[in-house]
């Protein structure tokens, strides 16, 4: 299904709910991470859907979504007018947002902008800073080479290659790779600044998931994010290396319906 924002731009979103048809359950949004698509979220939906309405769409750019010319003004905080467009287009006053990566950089932005529309926030292995010359970096390789060329260059940090499936790593770089590559380097370039002194105002029960290390640490300290927002909580898988929300989503999907449970607890 599509659904077009206030500037005509159309995003393509799925919805999967296999909660018992008489309830009325709470929304779940995923939000994807940059050069990625609906897709990525595969492993979660079956854990979360039989519990929650859930929701996925892709990102401006990328997918089955409408790519901009050239010149359009990537960041992440257009990217967070993007997905209160989504929110108030699909009716939704408020809804439990999950973000992986920069999809979670997003969604820490837009914390802080409208938490009166969250009931929980969740960022797995996602930066609160753009300002690490890597992303300058990438933006050249992009321009230079190609949008595949930086997927394999990257694709060993994002998937460990001793705990999943080599056909899942070929799947997940052929997702990444079939991004247009004006995209991935105007955002890269033009990402933002530091979100960290935001996120103290946030008051929204927050998770964050981590792996226990990635292997350049390119994303600065992922995993102090939770230390960054009053209600944040850490939850970080030993013995990976990598994107745990991609090498693990089934268990990453157990233990945020642990956390959304406990803020039920009275």
């Amino acid at each position: 299904m599509k659904l077009k924002l206030d500037d005509g731009t159309e995003l393509f979103y799925q919805v999967d709910d296999f909660t018992d048809p008489w309830t009325e359950p709470e929304t779940v949004v995923l939000h994807h991470g940059m050069a990625k698509n609906h897709k990525m979220w595969f492993g979660w939906v079956p854990v979360l859907a039989r519990h929650y309405r859930v929701i996925r769409y892709d990102m401006r750019g990328m997918g089955q979504s409408d790519v901009p010319e050239p010149g359009y003004p990537w960041s992440v905080d257009n990217f967070a007018v993007d997905l209160l467009g989504v929110l108030d287009k699909l009716e939704l006053d408020r809804v439990h947002l999950i973000g992986e990566t920069v999809g979670g950089s997003i969604s820490m932005r837009f914390a802080t902008l409208h938490q009166e529309r969250l009931s929980s926030l969740t960022v797995c292995t996602s930066p609160t800073s753009f300002m690490d010359p890597h992303h300058a970096e990438s933006a050249e390789l992009i321009d230079r080479e190609g949008v595949a060329v930086w997927v394999e260059s990257t694709i060993t940090r994002r998937l460990d290659p001793q705990m999943v499936d080599p056909a899942y790593i070929r799947w997940y770089a052929a997702q990444m790779a079939a991004t247009p590559a004006h995209v991935v380097s105007g955002f890269q370039r033009n990402a933002g600044g530091d979100l960290g002194p935001l996120l103290k105002d946030v008051q929204t029960p927050t998770l964050v998931l981590a792996a226990a290390s990635l292997r350049e640490e390119v994303l600065g300290d992922f995993r102090g994010a939770a230390d960054l927002f009053p209600n944040g909580r850490l939850v970080v898988f030993p013995g990976v290396s990598g994107f745990v929300q991609h090498i693990l989503p089934v268990p990453c999907a157990r233990v945020w319906l642990d956390f959304v449970r406990s803020l039920e607890q009275p």
